[in-house]
Parts: C-alpha cells; structure tokens; sequence
C-alpha cells in the first residue's frame, strides 16, 4: 500500500488507516477475536495506521489494541485521543475535559492501556472552549519534551483555533469526518491544514456505513447501534440521502467496484495530504476497503460525485444533540 505522511512530524502511514472504534462500541455487538483477526489482517494487507481513543469502550479499544501490537510495535503508527468524558452510567452523555491534570492523567492511562512507552500521534477529542487552545497545546508539548507523546494533534477544530495551536507547537494532523456526505471541512480548516503543512485525516469516510450503500432502513440495525438515533439515518432525511445515492451506485457498476470502494477512491483523490480512517471489525470490509486505494476515477466521475453530493447537500445534522459537543470549536 501506498504511504501519506502526517504533516511535518516524520511520521509515515499507510494511505488508508483503520478506525477501530466499532470494535468497542457504538455499532452493535462486537467480538473481540474477531476484531484482533481483522486487526492482523490489516498489517499484512500493508495498514500501518491505527486509530483510537481512551473513550471508546471505556479504555476497552486501546486494551484491545494492545494486545494486536505485541511484537508489531516499532511498525505501525498508534493514535489515540483524550477529552471526551464518558462514565458508565452516562450512556452517550459526554463532558469534555481540556484541563491540564485531566490531559497528563489521561495520557498515562492509555500508555498503560496500550502497553507502550510512547503514543505516536495524541488528539485532542473535543476541545473545550473555556480552556485557552493554548494551554492545552502547551500541556501537549510538555508530554511530547517528556517522551511521552511524539506528535500532537486535534479533531473537530475551526481553522482559527487550528491556526492558534499550530503557533504554540506543530500540529501534525487535524482529525474531522470528511467524506462525500460531510464535505465541512473544505470551508475553513482543509484549507488552513495545507497553509501549514499539516495532514488531515478522515474518519467516517463511507458516512457510518451509508457510502457503502448496504443500509436502506436503520430499524434493520441492530438495537444498540447508535446510527438509529442518528438524525441522518431517520425517515425523510434517510430518503432524502438514499437519492443522492443511487449515482455513486451507477458509478460503481460501470467502474466494476462497490459504492464504498467509489467513495474511498473520491476520498483519496482529493490530496495526498489526505489520510482516510475507514473503520470496521471484519476482514471482508477490509478487503473491501483495502481494494479502494486501486480504484482509479476518470475527471468526468468526479464532476458526477461532486453534483451527486455538493457541499450542504446531505439530509440532517451529523450527530444527535449530544454528540455535536465540541464540533468545529
């Protein structure tokens, strides 16, 4: 596989990454065999860049990670994320933390949790706008002096705030859903990323599954899937986007490929500073996904993907109320 680097920190990663926070939660049961055997098989189809965070199954995803990079450690780039506060007992609810014992704390939890001496890309989830960017980078940069962190980045952030962080310590990787359906971050903080060097990587790149067109109806997911309450997957706005669909579908029938596969190849066609992070628990997804960084698209397919899905044109907010906390602060 080919590799993209992020930013200017020296480190280099597969073009296509793996998001595993399905793996702990959020999309139905999970199988922690199974995800360890998708894990492995990721590393032998040349995926080096692996995706997680302190709050996805409670400290469950970096535990799980853990035992994949035993004797994989010096060759795969591990990021993981703190900020976003989950207990128990709070369900989806969230607080975010920025405060800097809260960010020293979390990062010797997951060191421990993932085995390691040392996280290679460290995000902050959410940011908290009574916390001063500042200070927070600032922590960062005392735990990368330490040798604790190697590079810093952020997720969700404005082109301002990205701008400000970036003054006080490089900042290697700007993390955003960015994908045919969630075309935002081509308003303000792409742009800001390249004007600095910084890379950008893209969760949810086949829209929480929808890209890959195998899902019509959320009541056929499963109860403890979040996507039911997702407002993009509800009724009209579900009907809505399944129309703009059915052109990435034609698409992929002339190209002899998935609509996931087209929305992966859109996705890596759109810069080489550009890191996608397609997330998913089973080797066949992988394949699936693997196969997209081959997918090539003619000038005349991208102009079709563009007014199939322009900027603003996706049916419903990305997130329930909870869950747009933080979003583009």
């Amino acid at each position: 596989m080919q590799t993209r680097n992020l930013g200017l920190s020296g480190l280099s990663v597969s073009a296509l990454g793996l998001g595993c926070m399905g793996m702990s939660e959020f999309y139905g049961e999970s199988n922690d065999a199974e995800s360890l055997s998708t894990l492995e098989y990721a590393f032998e189809k040349g995926v080096t860049f692996y995706d997680s965070a302190d709050t996805y199954g409670h400290g469950h995803n970096e535990e799980l990670l853990s035992a994949f990079l035993r004797g994989r450690r010096d060759r795969v780039v591990v990021a993981t994320k703190f900020g976003i506060f989950r207990s128990r007992d709070m369900g989806y609810s969230r607080r975010i933390d920025n405060s800097p014992d809260y960010i020293r704390e979390a990062c010797d939890a997951s060191l421990r949790r993932l085995r390691t001496d040392v996280i290679d890309l460290y995000y902050v989830h959410r940011v908290n706008p009574d916390v001063p960017i500042e200070e927070t980078v600032g922590t960062l940069a005392e735990l990368v002096a330490a040798g604790k962190v190697r590079a810093i980045g952020l997720c969700e952030v404005s082109a301002a705030t990205l701008r400000r962080a970036h003054a006080v310590h490089p900042v290697a990787a700007v993390q955003s859903e960015y994908s045919l359906w969630t075309r935002d971050p081509e308003d303000g903080v792409l742009p800001a990323c390249r004007d600095l060097g910084v890379a950008f990587v893209a969760y949810s790149p086949l829209g929480r599954g929808f890209l890959t067109g195998t899902i019509r109806d959320a009541g056929t997911l499963s109860p403890e899937d979040f996507r039911r309450a997702n407002p993009r997957f509800q009724d009209a706005n579900l009907e809505a986007n399944l129309a703009r669909l059915e052109l990435v579908r034609a698409i992929a029938q002339e190209r002899r490929c998935t609509p996931g596969q087209i929305a992966l190849a859109w996705l890596l066609a759109q810069g080489e500073d550009i890191v996608p992070i397609p997330g998913t628990r089973r080797r066949k997804y992988l394949d699936e996904n693997c196969g997209a960084a081959e997918v090539r698209l003619t000038a005349t397919d991208m102009e079709r993907l563009e007014a199939a899905f322009p900027p603003g044109a996706t049916a419903g907010e990305r997130y329930p109320a909870e869950g747009m906390k933080g979003i583009n602060a």
